[in-house]
C-alpha cells in the first residue's frame, strides 16, 4: 500500500507540478497554495496566512477525520500544494502513509499539533494504546502554540513574508487568549457538581483539563472502533448514579450511541436530556456560528453551560 501511494503521489507531481523552487525565491509574487486536512486546520491557516494564502480543505463540515480516506483527487490536491498542513498525532489515522509519501517527494508539510505542542503538554493514557490524544485544539492556549508553529512554517517557505506571518500569528494568539478567558468565565456559571461532560467520543479531554470539566466519551479518542454494549451500560450507570442532567452528541459522529445510552439511563429510573450538538472534529457549515474555530468554541461552551446549568430532570415513573 505504501508503494502504491508513493507512485500515485509521484505521478501527481509529474502531472501537476513544476520542480520545487528554492525558499529564497519561492512564491514572492503570488499567494501560497495550502491544502489542509480538516476544516479546523483550514481555519487556522486562514487566520495565520491571511490574504497571502489560498487554502483548500480536504474534509468539509461534519466529516470525521479518524475515518476519512483520501481520494485520488485529494492526492492530486496535495501534490499541487506548496504546503500541506495536517494535525498529526494520528488524528487523520488513515492518511499516515500518504503524508509520508508526500514528504518523500519533497513537498513541504507540517503537522501543527506535533510540531507546535510539546510532548509534555499532550494527554496520554493506557486507554490510548500508546498514542497521544490528538484533539489539542480544545485548549485554546495549545492552539495558540500550533498557530505559532504554522506561522514559522509559512515564514520558512517564503522568507520575504516571514514577519507578516509572525504578526498574523501573534494577533490570532490574542484572540485565542480572549476566547480562553470567555470559556473560563462561562464554566464558572456551572455548579461544580454538574461540571461533567458526556459526549459521543473522547474528543474533549484537553477541554476538560484546561477548563475544569470531568469528561466522559462513549467511544475512545478515535471513532474507528465502535462502542460496545458494555461501554453503553457503563456510561449509563455513571450518568444515572451521578444524576448528570445532559449528554451531548457531536456533529461528526453518529448520534446512535448517545441515544442508546439515554435509553439505558431511562431503564435505570433516571431521565437525561440531550443537551445539544457540539462540534468536535469539524467546524460547522458556512452559515452556522461554528464556521470558525473561535465561533465553534463559543458555541460549544454556550451549549454546555445552558444544558448543565438547568435543574435536574425528575426520575421517570
Amino acid at each position: 500500500m505504501r508503494t502504491l501511494i508513493g507512485c500515485l503521489v509521484g505521478l501527481s507531481l509529474l502531472a501537476y507540478c513544476t520542480p520545487m523552487e528554492s525558499s529564497d525565491n519561492l512564491l514572492s509574487d503570488r499567494a501560497i497554495r495550502v491544502v489542509a486536512t480538516t476544516s479546523i486546520i483550514a481555519d487556522l491557516v486562514r487566520e495565520v496566512g491571511g490574504s497571502e494564502v489560498v487554502v483548500e480543505s480536504l474534509m468539509g463540515p461534519g466529516v470525521d477525520p479518524h475515518l476519512y480516506k483520501a481520494s485520488a483527487r485529494d492526492v492530486s490536491r496535495m501534490a499541487e500544494a506548496d504546503l500541506v498542513v495536517y494535525n498529526g498525532l494520528h488524528l487523520e489515522g488513515k492518511m499516515g502513509d500518504l503524508f509520508e509519501a508526500i514528504k518523500e517527494q519533497g513537498r513541504a508539510t507540517i503537522a501543527v499539533a506535533e510540531v507546535g505542542v510539546p510532548d509534555s503538554l499532550l494527554i496520554t493514557s493506557e486507554l490510548f494504546q500508546g498514542n497521544y490524544d490528538p484533539h489539542v485544539w480544545f485548549d485554546a492556549t495549545l492552539w495558540a502554540q500550533a498557530a505559532q508553529a504554522l506561522a514559522n512554517a509559512l515564514g520558512a517557505l517564503d522568507p520575504g513574508r516571514e514577519e507578516l506571518f509572525s504578526s498574523h500569528g501573534e494577533a490570532y494568539a490574542i484572540e485565542l487568549m480572549e476566547v480562553d478567558a470567555y470559556v473560563r468565565r462561562r464554566v464558572a456559571e456551572i455548579p461544580e457538581q454538574k461540571r461533567v461532560l458526556v459526549t459521543s467520543h473522547d474528543a474533549f479531554g484537553y477541554f476538560g483539563q484546561a477548563y475544569g470539566l470531568e469528561v466522559h466519551g462513549l467511544q475512545g479518542i478515535s471513532t474507528v472502533l465502535e462502542a460496545g454494549m458494555a461501554d453503553v451500560q457503563d456510561l449509563a450507570t455513571l450518568v444515572a448514579e451521578r444524576r448528570i442532567p445532559a449528554m451531548f452528541i457531536e456533529s461528526s459522529v453518529s448520534p446512535r450511541g448517545i441515544e442508546a445510552v439515554r435509553e439505558a439511563v431511562k431503564a435505570r429510573g433516571f431521565e437525561v436530556s440531550i443537551g445539544g450538538t457540539l462540534y468536535g472534529d469539524a467546524l460547522g457549515g458556512a452559515s452556522t456560528p461554528a464556521s470558525t474555530y473561535l465561533g465553534m468554541i463559543r458555541h460549544n461552551i454556550d451549549t454546555i453551560v445552558k444544558a448543565l446549568s438547568n435543574g435536574e430532570r425528575n426520575r421517570s415513573s
